[in-house]
């Protein structure tokens, strides 16, 4: 009973909180500038077990309100079927955000089959940018469609904002952070001399001499001494 109970009010934040750790790492797998090609393989396993991790909090979610009677089957499963104003409104964004998230996680699980292919790696990031619209629509219809928020789920949904606003920022400007850093400790290295510079030209013992005939020609390009 503890756990149903639990489930009942805390299964909705648990998704949340969950999705919004896979935009984060999603994120973080696709900074190409800030970790090696190890570090993708390990964010990306990251990112996925999260959605993972989301989808089974929303299944959990929504079949805990449908049994309690707090949504229909219908609101549950059809955006909007109730109605697009006040509570039954908030549903239809919940609804709406479960099936944005399953169409994430679905072109995830495919990216492999449009990975390098031009056009169809650019609709394969416009389809898997829906987890954008899943996490925006499910702040909405967590905030407002259920009751009074405790003082914990209140700290979770900032915590959720704060992470993924902190994570675009870094995304749009981090690149441009590294490049600098890494520009003025060049220009720092190069004025405290430790930059190498140019090795002159030297022959190795073990060159071979110069042949007779150039030898010859610039024997007779020099001008001769008058007599």
């Amino acid at each position: 009973m503890e756990l149903h109970r639990f489930l009942d009010q805390a299964g909705g934040v648990l998704a949340l909180v969950s999705l919004t750790a896979t935009v984060v790492w999603g994120l973080v797998a696709a900074d190409r500038l800030a970790l090696g090609p190890r570090g993708r393989l390990l964010a990306q396993a990251v990112h996925r077990a999260l959605g993972v991790g989301a989808l089974g909090f929303l299944l959990v979610h929504v079949g805990v309100k449908v049994a309690e009677a707090h949504a229909s089957a219908t609101a549950a499963l059809i955006p909007f079927a109730s109605g697009v104003g006040g509570r039954a409104g908030l549903l239809g964004l919940g609804s709406l955000a479960g099936y944005l998230l399953v169409l994430a996680a679905a072109t995830g699980a495919l990216r492999s089959a449009f990975a390098g292919r031009g056009r169809a790696a650019h609709r394969w990031r416009v389809l898997h940018a829906s987890a954008y619209g899943a996490w925006c629509a499910g702040l909405l219809h967590g905030l407002h469609a259920g009751r009074e928020a405790a003082g914990w789920v209140t700290g979770c949904y900032v915590g959720c904002l704060v992470g993924v606003a902190g994570a675009l920022v870094l995304r749009r400007f981090g690149a441009g952070v590294v490049r600098l850093f890494v520009r003025r400790r060049s220009v720092g290295a190069h004025a405290a001399g430790r930059v190498p510079q140019s090795r002159p030209f030297t022959v190795s013992r073990g060159s071979a001499p110069a042949p007779v005939s150039s030898i010859a020609g610039r024997a007779e390009l020099s001008p001769r001494r008058s007599s």
